[in-house]
């Protein structure tokens, strides 16, 4: 659901949106409900408590703001914060100092995927105080490199199918009797001269077709079609939920008054456990470029009392996400410059032939639709 429907609803006036902005940016320091007075002593608005009172009624009456149980001051709802950051945001540039404290948290001298999204999602939840959040790339675009057959007992091999990315990826396939070292070589030269430099995708709708018939030897046949009817698992787009999301530390999201209470703490530790869901969300934002920012309730219900703010990274041909997920109050601004940069630095970091030292990525342009 995209909350960008305001098109439906009359413009704010120049006093609404400076009203508005006030109460965000007030209520994203503070955590606390923004009255009337306290607004009026931030910000020169040039006018009175009482007529900054009525502006809020106004903003509340048509779905901006609202009253949390019997407080005076008002509080953003989603459709506010999806305003703000149409309308409003602008990324901040990050200093020298912040891009290289981003870069000391992410150069550990490990430089495998895993490692380096482990590293990006603890830095993000440090830096920003919200929950770190990434994904492995999707394997549709993935150019299949080469296989290995590796016999681990009698009857259980195991396959290692390495992309032209230099991704690996393992699964343990069970045989119904013992396997031959020679047979098991005569399957791998097979596999690899009839699959090689394929794409995921194009395995997947022509693995049937293009390994029937493709050995005599009866052992060797039977061995064979256990893969052709397993072609869909080992060549999949995706990994299982529990293996593609990666999550950094709660302790920093923890430590948010929206998550002083028990049961709302309970929500974010569930919402970690769900990494099929999260899966999901992510992998429908791989086609998107740059920032991504979803509130709230343009999430599926598990998601609803959160901001996701995601940016894209590149591992060669493929694609993968990182961000974060925090309460709807965050200093988006700030947040989203981290992401982007830290994402930009991921791709750099996974493409070594372009220097991190040397060049400095300015923010993209950032890009707002439900996910």
């Amino acid at each position: 659901m995209d909350l960008r429907h305001r098109t439906e609803r009359p413009p704010l006036s120049e006093r609404e949106r400076a009203v508005l902005e006030a109460v965000i940016r007030t209520y994203v320091e503070t955590a606390e409900p923004a009255g009337s007075r306290t607004l009026t002593r931030r910000y020169e608005f040039g006018v009175s408590p009482a007529t900054i009172r009525n502006t809020m009624a106004d903003l509340e009456e048509d779905g901006y703001l609202t009253h949390p149980h019997t407080s005076a001051g008002r509080v953003p709802t989603d459709l506010a914060y999806r305003f703000f950051v149409d309308s409003v945001v602008q990324p901040e540039s990050l200093t020298e100092q912040e891009q290289a404290r981003i870069e000391r948290e992410l150069w550990t001298g490990d430089y495998t995927l895993e490692r380096i999204l482990q590293n990006a999602t603890r830095a993000l939840g440090i830096l920003v105080n919200e929950l770190g959040v990434g994904s492995v790339p999707q394997l549709d675009n993935a150019r299949l490199e080469k296989i290995d057959l590796i016999q681990v007992s009698s009857q259980k091999v195991l396959m290692v199918v390495t992309v032209q990315s230099g991704m690996v990826r393992t699964v343990y396939i069970d045989l119904p009797g013992e396997a031959p070292s020679d047979i098991l070589d005569l399957i791998r030269q097979v596999l690899n001269e009839r699959l090689g430099g394929l794409t995921f995708l194009e395995i997947r709708r022509t693995f049937g077709n293009r390994l029937r018939d493709a050995v005599e030897d009866p052992a060797a046949r039977d061995i064979l079609n256990i893969f052709i009817e397993s072609g869909e698992e080992f060549f999949a787009a995706e990994t299982s939920g529990e293996d593609q999301v990666v999550l950094g530390q709660t302790s920093s999201i923890a430590a948010q008054p929206e998550f002083s209470t028990s049961d709302r703490l309970k929500d974010l530790i569930a919402l970690t456990e769900q990494k099929e869901l999260l899966a999901k969300v992510l992998g429908r934002r791989a086609v998107q470029r740059g920032p991504f920012v979803t509130i709230g309730s343009e999430h599926a219900p598990e998601l609803s009392g959160f901001t996701l703010v995601t940016s894209g990274y590149r591992f060669g041909r493929l694609r993968g996400i990182l961000g974060v997920i925090g309460p709807t109050r965050m200093p988006y601004e700030k947040v989203i410059a981290i992401v982007d940069y830290t994402s930009s630095l991921v791709t750099r970091m996974l493409e070594p032939q372009e220097p991190v030292q040397d060049s400095r990525v300015a923010p993209r342009g950032t890009r707002h639709r439900a996910g």
